[in-house]
């Protein structure tokens, strides 16, 4: 994992990041419509802080990234690509986020996770506060959690 790194994402990253979302492995079966259509556009990129974790040794290949709502105080978006998984990208990646959190101001971060991933929220430091609803096309109940970064 030497070669990885962790760079501000571009618009120029549009088309990979949506291709990471959408082909994620987790949104499959009953939690496909979550992705369906998603897309990770060069605006929404430029707005908020969006970093990616990509391969140096390998031409610089995505391996995953977050969105980070400063605004909301919320990771919006955190995605790691299905081969890449159990290597600590993840992990990498919400500590790099929490210390951009800190640096921002923020005192915490919110996470509104998808079912299959809180485990992995949980053993990267975020602590469940509770449960959102099931609404619009989400028909599952969904673990909320916070990052607690001052």
């Amino acid at each position: 994992m030497s070669d990885i790194s962790i760079r501000r994402a571009t618009a120029d990253d549009s088309k990979r990041l949506t291709r990471l979302v959408r082909t994620s492995g987790a949104y499959r079966g009953d939690y496909a419509a979550m992705v369906e259509g998603y897309q990770v556009g060069g605006p929404y990129i430029e707005h908020h802080p969006v970093f990616v974790a990509v391969d140096e040794g390998d031409g610089g290949r995505v391996l995953g990234f977050y969105a980070l709502l400063v605004d909301e105080a919320e990771l919006d978006l955190a995605f790691v690509a299905d081969a890449a998984q159990g290597l600590g990208i993840g992990r990498l990646l919400m500590e790099h986020m929490t210390g951009q959190a800190r640096d921002a101001g923020l005192a915490s971060v919110r996470v509104v996770a998808h079912p299959p991933a809180e485990e992995f929220y949980l053993r990267t430091g975020a602590v469940r506060t509770g449960a959102v609803p099931p609404t619009g096309r989400i028909h599952w109940e969904r673990p909320e959690l916070r990052y607690d970064v001052a």
